[in-house]
């Protein structure tokens, strides 16, 4: 006869499996199981052990009665204990397991819950066993009248992937012009210092001899974001006529991240342009780049880390209980 298990909560679910590693955590023997109930023990909460930071005890409820039978259940449940020690509104997640030792096949039966979040009001998860099935000899679990239960419990520590995206009004924009000193001496490129627009850090790149497919014939600039997020931009970069006000102009729209790669121009306006004095872009040896900035949307990013923990147990306890020993590792 297998062993029966039933949920406790209609939504409740549980995964079933046998393994020959003992639990980590607790190993808890009855002896005399029967003398429970004919002794008045109807509920038995083990001794507190400490698994992912936190205290647990195993309660036992040899004789389970509900409607619809005759105290043929033995329920079982992991709860956290010492409650009173945790934070206001403490609140965690953890994968639970109890254990069923077959004395028969040397090997454990794990029913492990789901991931589940413990806080105050809810306490405990655990499930019914079929008093029937659990102490009929062929099936291992009872054996001269002593059962061993066992607990595993593995916390996830976590902060979530929280990711907001900020959808920002329409025709908010930024401007400022920005002067760029002795030109021609420039060899490899141009930085500005970082400046504030929408809220955000910029810098603004500029390449006087060209980068890319524009190297050697054209002037490129680019727009690159500080700050460590993801922001959706509308760009206008523009070198200034300082004469005839006949701007050379380049607009752009995409998605910022800094540590990417910068949104521009390779191509911007040709070197012979920039260095013909009837344009008017370089004035004195100094031009000037004009940005205007309007940040669409903004994302911001928080990374998740997930740390299972587990402490293996390190002590063996004997507890005298009235005429039955119990025989705890915790």
């Amino acid at each position: 006869m297998a062993i029966n298990l039933r949920n406790l909560e209609d939504n409740d679910v549980f995964t079933v499996e046998t393994r020959d590693v003992p639990p980590s955590h607790f190993l808890f023997k009855i002896q005399n199981f029967s003398s429970l109930s004919e002794n008045g023990i109807d509920e038995y909460e083990s001794t507190e052990f400490t698994a992912g930071e936190y205290k647990w005890k195993i309660i036992v409820y040899p004789n389970w009665q509900e409607s619809g039978n005759d105290g043929d259940n033995v329920n079982v449940f992991l709860a956290v204990a010492d409650t009173k020690s945790l934070p206001t509104r403490w609140e965690f997640n953890a994968v639970s397991t109890i254990f069923l030792y077959n004395q028969k096949s040397d090997n454990f039966l794990s029913i492990r819950g789901r991931t589940q979040r413990f806080h105050a009001l809810n306490l405990k998860w655990g499930f019914c066993i079929s008093k029937s099935s659990l102490i009929d000899p062929c099936n291992g679990y009872l054996v001269n009248d002593d059962c061993v239960f066992g607990a595993e419990v593995f916390i996830i520590k976590s902060q979530g992937v929280v990711e907001c995206l900020s959808v920002s009004k329409v025709g908010e924009h930024y401007q400022r012009c920005l002067k760029i000193p002795q030109f021609s001496k420039l060899e490899k490129k141009w930085v500005s210092e970082k400046f504030l627009a929408c809220d955000l850090n910029w810098k603004l790149e500029v390449h006087p001899r060209g980068f890319g497919e524009g190297k050697g014939c054209s002037i490129s600039i680019f727009l690159r974001l500080v700050d460590s997020m993801k922001v959706k931009a509308k760009y206008t970069l523009t070198m200034k006529d300082q004469i005839k006000g006949k701007h050379c102009t380049f607009s752009g729209s995409s998605w910022f991240a800094s540590g990417s790669d910068n949104c521009g121009s390779r191509s911007f306006m040709p070197i012979s342009d920039m260095n013909d004095p009837g344009k008017g872009y370089l004035v004195k040896d100094c031009c000037i780049v004009e940005v205007e900035i309007s940040v669409q949307a903004t994302v911001h990013n928080k990374i998740m880390r997930y740390e299972y923990l587990q402490f293996q147990f390190e002590n063996w306890n004997l507890l005298q209980v009235r005429r039955w020993n119990f025989f705890i590792i915790s």
